[in-house]
């Protein structure tokens, strides 16, 4: 994994942040074959990971899950396959969100929510790596937010050419989504980093509502 714009003073941060845990759905699993070209063996730990450091911390956590209403669609809310992955349990208090659009923002009150709270510090984890993860960063940069990506919590597809040739590969993918990202929309970190600097920073008080 390319680590530009990897930093060192991650726990030197405002340390207020969010964690975005995006579309991590059996959606995902309905279609097989392209299922089976997954990376990141780590990730379901990674994302267990980030989510027991932010609750640890007394830090919020928003969950999102992709719509698609397409009937035959496997992130069409009557679908079988439309739910959180089994290693995840957001908990009554925490903030789900459903949207229907790439970026996180743009279908959902997200942007409100993170006013409420007066915060402007993102982390980005989720599915996939340069689809629903990177267009939020890059969104979330534009609209003025701090975002750190951390790329060994997403995880993404082979992804086929579009006229037949050869497929992208999800090691591709995930440097080009770096190179991309870094020092442009986002610093890029990892898991144990972000896990490091939450364990480094006193307890806060918080009053997320939903």
């Amino acid at each position: 994994m390319s680590r530009s714009n990897h930093r060192n003073d991650v726990s030197t941060d405002v340390p207020r942040s969010v964690l975005l845990v995006i579309d991590v759905q059996e959606s995902f699993k309905g279609d097989a074959a392209t299922w089976a070209t997954r990376n990141n063996p780590a990730f379901e730990s990674n994302v267990t990971k980030l989510i027991e450091a932010y609750r640890a911390a007394d830090l919020p956590i928003v969950f999102l899950l992709h719509q698609n209403l397409t009937p035959e669609s496997h992130f069409n809310p009557r679908s079988p396959f439309y739910r959180f992955m089994e290693f995840i349990a957001p908990k009554p208090e925490e903030v789900v969100l459903e949207k229907t659009t790439i970026s996180a923002f743009a279908s959902t009150d997200l942007a409100r929510r993170l006013t409420q709270w007066g915060i402007n510090y993102l982390r980005v984890a989720g599915i996939q790596t340069e689809q629903c993860c990177e267009t939020t960063t890059r969104d979330a940069s534009d609209r003025g937010y701090q975002v750190d990506f951390i790329t060994d919590a997403t995880l993404t597809f082979v992804i086929p050419h579009w006229a037949g040739g050869p497929a992208l590969s999800t090691d591709e993918i995930v440097r080009r989504t770096e190179y991309a990202l870094a020092d442009r929309f986002a610093t890029i970190v990892s898991t144990q980093e972000v896990v490091d600097s939450l364990a480094n920073l006193p307890q806060l008080e918080t009053a997320m509502t939903r």
